[in-house]
């Protein structure tokens, strides 16, 4: 896949926090694009950084930690309504039922989204794409466990199993958890080229699972 042209500033990419976030639906998409800028710079010592790697919460604060699902705490970098605009926004999964009732959190991803290049789901978080209204008769995938509940809660959606991400374009969406490491190298090889993500995976010892 050929990459895009040659940026002067970087990707910013943000990532949603919440509480019952699934850590490595998080963590996955972050070590990947940092480790990506790392090797980018390696490569091109005077080019800028390429993902300037970000999160959002809906409260962040030192002393309410957002509680990721098993208990480990994750601190947001900004407030929703203080986040920067992404160039491509990272939505996870986990238990989704906190940021599903949260309409100041729908209408952020919506917002979010209307200006990014790419956004993408991990996991459950294809249930905050739909809810926001991003994805409406699309296709899409996610957890293998939740397919099902995805079919039933948006009956128009074309919902997709066996695939370890669906890109629609400016909307894509990953199967379950480490499934969010592979899509995210594919975002890479969309904005910076095949070469770059194979030695993002390589640096991460990760085995680059790729659509059939």
């Amino acid at each position: 896949m050929t990459a895009d042209a040659p940026r002067t500033a970087p990707w910013r990419v943000v990532i949603l926090a919440f509480d019952g976030v699934e850590a490595l639906d998080f963590a996955g998409p972050f070590e990947v694009f940092t480790t990506a800028t790392r090797m980018h710079q390696r490569l091109h010592p005077a080019a800028p950084a390429l993902f300037d790697v970000t999160s959002a919460a809906q409260r962040p604060h030192a002393l309410h930690p957002v509680q990721a699902r098993a208990g480990l705490r994750l601190l947001a970098d900004h407030a929703l309504d203080e986040a920067p605009r992404a160039d491509v926004l990272i939505v996870p999964g986990g238990v989704v039922d906190a940021p599903l009732a949260s309409p100041d959190t729908l209408g952020w991803i919506a917002s979010q989204a209307a200006s990014a290049r790419i956004t993408a789901s991990v996991c459950t978080g294809a249930f905050l794409l739909a809810a926001s209204g991003l994805l409406t008769s699309d296709r899409v995938t996610t957890h293998w466990e939740d397919v099902a509940d995805l079919r039933a809660g948006f009956p128009a959606l074309q919902v997709v199993e066996g695939v370890r991400w669906v890109d629609n374009g400016r909307v894509l969406s990953s199967a379950g958890i480490s499934a969010g490491i592979d899509m995210s190298l594919h975002i890479v090889e969309r904005l910076a080229g095949r070469t770059l993500a194979e030695r993002t995976a390589r640096q991460m010892d990760f085995t680059w699972t790729q659509n059939a």
